[in-house]
């Protein structure tokens, strides 16, 4: 009798279930989501070699420095901190505008 009457009042509670209205934006899309992170994907591929070019490139100006100058590393800083720092993957996010794509990295700075 107990178990007949608590079948009928989870039965009752499942039918008379009120869905509660949600905006559009509460709504993952999944297809735009697969679509930026693919662009990502393609897009890092196409951007990585060029900054890892840009990278190398600045690393052994920056040895070459470090030796001309007889060690003074605030000039290798100055060409290391911006060939080398900045953005080396694209993020679905970058692609949305939510988050900044920076080749360069910050301007070594002293202070």
């Amino acid at each position: 009798m107990i178990r007949r009457a608590v079948l009928i009042g989870v039965a009752v509670c499942l039918l008379a279930r009120v869905a509660v209205a949600q905006r559009e934006d509460d709504h993952p899309n999944y297809w735009a989501d697969a679509g930026y992170g693919t662009l990502a994907l393609v897009t890092s591929l196409a951007y990585l070699p060029a900054k890892l070019l840009y990278a190398t490139a600045g690393a052994f100006t920056g040895g070459l420095a470090y030796a001309v100058t007889a060690g003074d590393s605030e000039v290798v800083n100055r060409i290391w901190s911006p060939s080398v720092g900045g953005t080396w993957l694209i993020t679905p996010a970058m692609l949305r505008g939510e988050e900044p794509i920076l080749f360069n990295g910050a301007s070594y700075s002293r202070d």
